[in-house]
């Protein structure tokens, strides 16, 4: 197909945290000599960010040292820092002199992501980034040489079965001499390129989580600004890795939280619904009753840590932030990496091309990876994430704090480098070998059904284009899935998209695939047993619109 080309000295993809603080450092150092242009599928930058979030400052420290006078969105530092272990009825409070001292949140603040991400567009653009929001990149470019050269973006317009319709749009291709790839957990682009240039050869297998958050308008005599808390336990006990969260932030709002280790064995776990449940415990009612739950949201997390990430060079660009997977799993943080390998990625960038260079391999960049802060924050924690999976709850955090203490004290691990094992695909254990869960109703004012908390994720897909959940065998749902694991999809997924159904007479069951309600989490693409379901783009402006999430 011909598309009209645009010619860029950079091109970004995606306008989280690292697109955009690779967008602003290279313009820092090339000014209107550099051109960059950042593409964003979301409607608007900011719509498809959703995390917890407690913010390290390193990594706006390293992009704009001045943000504190500069107006960002980042205000309320961390006043408490609580950890939990729950029970059914009860919770002990873990003494922080215990922790680690990485684990301590002393100095950094809670935000709401997005919102930070909107603020750092408007700092890209006064330096003069080209940022299009809405314009999903659906494809890459190679060069006849193989490297990659620029992207499909603004393709609007096919039909269902995926032909041109009546008003097709075919985009146009944004090329640059380098291209900087910054989706986020498990983007389709980035991996597209991990699988086309082999860049995971060398690495551990992905691991990830499922994030699911609601952002929550509290009593103002409950409300506490700055106070984090973190929970382990119940509800989910030993039958799945994970923990809960809830963090006050400004104006009189708290983000509450839930995250589940995708590695778990029993297919009939319900995450969503454990994250329900988990909000009846007496530690979170009581603080939310007489509240108002005002936004939703889901999406996958990179818990590999440092042996998983891919190799972020290839010819023609990079990976960063969570294209690669930076997020410090203990300390449930990732966007100062994210903000941090942008910058460097950048400076890099910037080199080469004054050198006169393009579409070549940057492997001085991953070369500089291996020595850099985001190596040493990671490569403390290595262990943390099988040391779970291995050892269980308790036997994991002793191992896991164990290690934390001797690396923050040595320099190294008592344990080396540990492997991760299975995917998580993989580690989806048969129906029959684990027993049903039963779950007790929603009730309307601390817990909600999925479809209902959907409707407050501002989600919207346009009718009549084709689906972007892609089914590689469209009788694997209903001929193996659901025999043998029950088919776990219809509870994996945060928003409801996938439903085995029959119909009054009994008749035999079929999968549908309501992909209009698809908060862009990516867990399908993940944690399906059979590995049949691939996530691509929708078409640009499509999915969630996340407030202040």
């Amino acid at each position: 197909m011909q598309r009209e080309a645009m010619e860029y000295d950079v091109v970004v993809v995606g306008g989280g945290p690292a697109g955009l603080s690779a967008a602003i450092r290279l313009k820092q150092l090339g000014g209107d000599d550099l051109s960059v242009v950042l593409i964003e599928k979301g409607s608007e930058i900011g719509a498809h960010i959703l995390s917890g979030a407690v913010v390290d400052p390193i990594g706006l420290d390293t992009v704009l040292p001045d943000w504190r006078d500069m107006g960002a969105p980042v205000t309320t530092e961390v006043t408490q820092d609580r950890f939990y272990l729950l029970g059914e009825e009860g919770e002990m409070r873990l003494p922080n002199f215990l922790m680690p001292p990485l684990m301590s949140n002393h100095g950094a603040y809670v935000v709401s992501l997005g919102n930070v991400c909107r603020w750092l567009a408007e700092q890209a653009e006064a330096l003069g980034v080209e940022v299009f929001p809405g314009m999903a990149a659906s494809e890459p470019v190679y060069d006849a040489h193989g490297a990659l050269v620029g992207v499909v973006a603004g393709e609007f317009g096919k039909n269902l079965d995926g032909t041109p319709g009546p008003s097709y749009e075919p985009g146009m291709e944004l090329r640059g001499k380098y291209v900087l790839v910054a989706e986020g957990v498990r983007g389709s682009l980035a991996k597209e390129l991990i699988a086309h240039f082999a860049l995971d050869r060398d690495s551990d297998k992905p691991k990830f989580g499922v994030g699911m958050k609601e952002l929550w308008r509290l009593d103002p005599a409950k409300h506490t600004p700055g106070q984090v808390t973190h929970t382990m336990g119940w509800p989910l006990g030993s039958a799945a890795g994970g923990g809960s969260f809830m963090y006050h932030m400004e104006g009189g709002y708290a983000s509450v939280g839930f995250v589940v280790h995708l590695n778990y064995a029993n297919p009939h776990l319900y995450p969503y619904m454990e994250f329900q449940r988990m909000k009846h415990h007496p530690l979170f009612a009581e603080t939310l009753a007489g509240g108002e739950r005002v936004a939703y949201g889901a999406r996958a997390i990179t818990e590999g840590g440092w042996q998983s990430i891919p190799r972020m060079s290839f010819p023609g660009g990079l990976l960063i932030g969570c294209s690669a997977g930076l997020v410090n799993v203990p300390r449930i943080k990732g966007s100062h990496n994210a903000m941090l390998s942008g910058a460097l990625a950048a400076e890099h960038v910037a080199a080469a091309i004054n050198a006169g260079r393009s579409s070549d391999e940057l492997t001085e960049f991953w070369d500089a990876m291996q020595t850099s802060p985001i190596a040493s924050d990671l490569k403390k924690v290595r262990n943390v994430k099988p040391l779970w999976s291995r050892f269980g709850l308790l036997g994991g955090l002793a191992l896991g704090g164990a290690d934390m203490w001797f690396a923050s004290i040595f320099g190294g691990t008592l344990f080396g480098t540990l492997k991760h094992g299975k995917s998580d695909a993989d580690a989806t254990g048969k129906a029959a070998d684990h027993k049903p869960i039963e779950y007790p109703k929603p009730d309307g004012v601390l817990s909600f059904d999925r479809l209902t908390n959907v409707s407050y994720s501002g989600t919207n897909h346009a009718e009549g284009q084709p689906s972007h959940l892609q089914l590689a065998d469209p009788t694997v749902p209903i001929d193996v899935n659901l025999p043998i694991f029950a088919e776990p999809a219809q509870r994996y997924c945060p928003a409801g998209v996938y439903e085995v159904l029959r119909d009054e007479e009994g008749g035999a069951p079929r999968f549908v695939v309501n992909s209009q309600n698809c908060v862009h989490c990516k867990t399908c693409d993940i944690k399906d047993p059979s590995q049949n379901i691939t996530w691509v783009t929708p078409q640009g402006g499509d999915g969630p619109t996340y407030p202040n999430m």
